[in-house]
């Protein structure tokens, strides 16, 4: 089922939290909203769900439009970020909810239930309590609940956010794989840009009730269009600076010269390079940069990131991350004198200054 947002616009009061805002979400395509909070993502999702109705605009599914079309109508499974279970009812019964209400027949009830337990690695728990869940089971119920009655849509409102670091990645595979095997259209809202590019087929990243940009997670992280986009998703460097030369790709930050891709751009235009950590390689400071773009400092701050340790490098008093495999990170400490290259085609330039 395609869902399509055509202008759509919500309100509460003085405050607009959806403004104009239009998406195609492909037949099942996962598509994850990621963004701040207060961006509009979860209205977005409300608003597709039928919990609010938007003040302008349109929400279709299919080539139906489905404004008025109330939630118990629109054919649409959901997760909540607290799951929403009925403490007085059992795994079983928590999952059978929705096909009760349908009306299903009994045997088939079962039978169903039976699929889904299985599908979600639930087997043995069917007689438990939300209270004698884990959290991880818990979103497991939740999600079978969600997938009872075959929807066409699916949901998903920060599934993850109330669990550990380790239960998140294992549950994120498999609700993606599980979203694979169903093909359901499906809507992934979170706040973790990593959870977001991980699962997503595309991605979009809300700002001020609008879409910032859209595509595949490589696209976003490796080409993001704005300094917002750069600076949200991962880590960026985001270095001010000015055109001196388009037609030989030459830019000034602080009185240095940098080669930058700078085609289209006037002399004179004020642009930002945005260079991700892992694109910056780190020299001891009398090492040739190989006609690269070099900056000068000294190490600031290591932090060790596992199988990567991330410098700090201060610049002239201003501060560059750069990530190095923890093999070649022995000899860079506090107040090493080091240098920084990267190839001009590695940074991403943006147009206007970064704030």
């Amino acid at each position: 089922m395609r869902i399509a947002l055509r202008g759509v616009s919500k309100r509460f009061g003085a405050s607009t939290a959806v403004d104009g805002l239009s998406l195609d979400i492909h037949p099942g395509e996962l598509v994850a909203l990621v963004g701040g909070s207060g961006c509009g993502k979860t209205t977005t999702l409300r608003l597709i769900a039928g919990f609010e109705r938007p003040d302008a605009g349109e929400v279709c599914f299919g080539d139906r439009v489905v404004n008025d079309v109330p939630p118990s109508r629109r054919g649409v499974g959901i997760v909540f970020q607290s799951y929403a279970l009925f403490p007085t009812m059992t795994v079983a019964e928590n999952i059978a909810f929705g096909l009760r209400v349908a009306r299903w027949a009994a045997p088939k009830i079962r039978e169903r239930v039976a699929e889904l337990v299985a599908l979600t690695h639930l087997d043995g728990l069917e007689a438990r309590y939300a209270n004698q869940l884990s959290g991880g089971q818990q979103q497991r119920v939740a999600l079978a609940r969600a997938l009872a009655r075959r929807p066409e849509i699916l949901l998903l409102d920060e599934p993850l956010s109330a669990l550990d670091a380790k239960i998140r990645l294992r549950l994120r595979a498999e609700i993606r794989k599980l979203q694979q095997e169903l093909g359901v259209t499906t809507l992934y809202v979170t706040h973790d840009q990593e959870e977001a590019l991980s699962i997503a087929d595309r991605l979009a990243v809300m700002r001020g009730g609008r879409i910032e940009q859209l595509g595949r997670p490589e696209d976003v992280y490796g080409r993001p269009r704005t300094g917002f986009v750069a600076d949200f998703i991962g880590v960026s460097n985001l270095v001010s600076c000015r055109v001196v030369s388009a037609a030989d790709g030459v830019v000034d930050w602080a009185g240095r010269r940098l080669r930058a891709v700078v085609d289209g751009l006037a002399d004179g235009a004020e642009v930002t390079l945005a260079v991700r950590p892992e694109k910056l390689t780190v020299l001891a400071a009398a090492t040739p940069s190989n006609g690269k773009n070099r900056l000068d400092g000294v190490v600031d701050v290591v932090t060790f990131l596992g199988a990567n340790v991330r410098l700090e490098v201060s610049v002239q008093g201003r501060s560059f991350w750069v990530d190095v495999p923890h093999a070649q990170a022995a000899g860079f400490v506090r107040k090493t004198a080091v240098a920084l290259a990267w190839a001009p085609e590695d940074a991403v330039v943006l147009q206007g200054v970064s704030p």
